[in-house]
């Protein structure tokens, strides 16, 4: 038969395929031995130890190896999931990881080139199996390791927020948030959250909010914090506020906000105080 019925012939073509599978498994050690030698002259393999860069050299030849025979990635998946978390975890970089890919690509793409130089149409038809392979598990791994950065990066941001505007239970049916530092929209829209579910989880029935530590706010932040005195109230909590200064009531009158809808006392001992008083006379204290 000749090159073109080889290429027309699904049969022989799908014959191929086992055969580039098997020329990958008859030079694994090769062909990973080379992969090594360059990723580490490349320093993408800084952050392992000898005996992690044996293991997941390994694991990550036979897995794209069984994704070429299989033409399934579900194993490339799971396994790309678990690489991007342990990256990340030991700051490993994008480069580094997606340089590892790369190089192996590039190795397993040479091995071709060397096996068929002299065939041509072998090469192409061999090159047109092997490279979509090649290039899904690159996406697959850039992915995962893209989303594990992304996740890890939330979770830090939440860890700062729950550390900046924590809210504290001073005593049954008692919250106080003391807030610090400057309030923009978002960490003004993510406090409230915080706030409300605390109410809910706590059955609180007075909050004490103490924005001692806040220099300014904008009409936004403002309103917002209107709002969340609101809210609190629909979810069945009064929110007595401190600590407002000169300049922020100054600010809060100019921009128009309704401040009998505040429940304001000057310090947070007041604020404490009055939250008791509130809860006695509610009938809460127990």
């Amino acid at each position: 038969m000749g090159n073109d019925g080889f290429l027309a012939s699904k049969d022989i073509k799908s014959d191929f395929l086992q055969e580039l599978v098997d020329h990958f498994r008859d030079n694994r050690e090769t062909l990973r031995q080379q992969w090594l030698k360059e990723t580490t002259a490349k320093g993408l393999l800084a952050n392992l130890t000898p005996e992690e860069i044996k293991t997941e050299s390994i694991t990550i030849y036979d897995t794209c190896v069984g994704c070429l025979e299989t033409g399934k990635y579900d194993a490339a998946e799971v396994y790309a999931n678990m690489l991007a978390e342990r990256g990340v975890l030991r700051g490993m970089t994008t480069e580094q990881i997606i340089g590892n890919f790369l190089t192996l690509r590039d190795i397993y793409g040479r091995s071709l080139f060397q096996r068929y130089q002299h065939d041509f149409n072998r090469l192409s038809t061999a090159l047109d199996i092997y490279e979509p392979v090649a290039n899904t598990i690159l996406s697959i791994v850039a992915l995962a390791f893209i989303k594990e950065r992304e996740r890890v990066v939330r979770l830090q941001q939440e860890a700062i927020r729950e550390l900046s505007t924590p809210v504290l239970q001073l005593r049954e049916g008692l919250l106080m948030l003391p807030i610090i530092r400057v309030l923009d929209t978002y960490r003004a829209r993510q406090l409230t959250e915080q706030l409300l579910h605390a109410i809910r989880a706590h059955r609180a029935k007075v909050v004490v909010m103490d924005i001692t530590g806040v220099p300014s706010v904008d009409s936004k932040v403002a309103n917002h914090l209107v709002q969340t005195v609101e809210a609190s109230r629909l979810l069945g909590a009064t929110v007595v506020a401190t600590g407002i200064s000169p300049e922020i009531a100054q600010t809060l009158v100019t921009l128009g906000v309704d401040l009998s809808r505040l429940n304001t006392v000057g310090d947070l001992q007041g604020g404490i105080e009055k939250a008791e008083r509130l809860l006695g006379y509610e009938g809460f204290k127990e």
